[in-house]
């Protein structure tokens, strides 16, 4: 896929009902998501849960009024779509969204930072499980490493203050890293 060169004269006749671009496109983004995503989660999966705790249940706490309601709350998600359940922080508002998405390059708010990744395409649970997709989010939850949860977020926390301290230090020199990112 990366081999493609960027070459206009290979992609003639590009639309949006069907081209060789369009095809490119959309195979791109699908394969390239699923990649993404299968790694977050299975990098937020443990042989056993970690506590969740610090900055993530003090922000779940306060946003989800409690750990108890998010859980239901990112369950019933996971039990709404096909693909994927994600617990997401958005710098438009700084707050935690859970999103859900039916494929892998669909569903997905751009520039929202990924903190809890679950996957629940069939291939994920129906060995184990059956069709008792519920029965998988209560044993994905007892397997979540919050630790990892916790790091994403402490991640997104230093690049927020990495951008907010370049545009404060230099007013007039455009931050390297976000200019014009946000």
């Amino acid at each position: 896929m990366w081999s493609i060169p960027n070459n206009s004269d290979m992609f003639p006749n590009s639309n949006s009902t069907y081209s060789k671009m369009r095809c490119l496109k959309r195979g791109e983004s699908y394969a390239l998501d699923g990649v993404k995503l299968h790694e977050l989660y299975f990098n937020n999966i443990t042989s056993g849960s970690t506590p969740i705790c610090g900055k993530l249940l003090d922000k779940i706490l306060k946003e989800f009024n409690s750990l108890d309601n998010f859980l239901k709350y990112f369950k019933e998600v996971g039990l709404s779509v096909r693909g994927w359940a994600i617990l997401c922080i958005d710098p438009l508002d700084n707050k935690l969204h859970i999103f859900g998405s039916d494929t892998h390059d669909n569903g997905a708010i751009w520039l929202s930072y990924p903190l809890l990744i679950m996957d629940v395409y069939e291939h994920a649970y129906f060995l184990d499980f059956g069709t008792d997709k519920s029965k998988y989010i209560d044993v994905f939850f007892k397997n979540v490493n919050w630790n990892i949860v916790n790091n994403r977020l402490k991640k997104y926390y230093n690049l927020m203050s990495l951008k907010n301290c370049n545009m404060r230090s230099y007013p007039n020199m455009p931050c390297p890293y976000f200019n014009n990112f946000f």
